[in-house]
């Protein structure tokens, strides 16, 4: 399945926002890169999207959100 583009961002932001909740209740970055990978590739592959991009863009969300500062995940 193809997504087009308001598809495909409507996608991305639902797995930004999951990659930031579930990371906020871990340690560390690495912790919360891994989560919010898992959580992305999860997402993405469940809504018809990409897994692999689902995946990067949750890990990447999990790790840098405490440089970010999103809010709950700040130490």
């Amino acid at each position: 399945m193809v997504l087009n583009a308001p598809e495909m961002l409507k996608t991305l932001a639902l797995c930004t926002a999951v990659a930031f909740g579930l990371s906020a209740c871990l340690a560390n970055d690495a912790e919360r890169g891994l989560a919010g990978a898992a959580g992305g590739a999860v997402i993405g592959g469940a809504t018809g999207g990409s897994p692999v991009t689902g995946a990067i863009v949750g890990g990447a969300a999990g790790y840098f959100c405490r440089d970010l500062r999103v809010p709950g995940c700040v130490e």
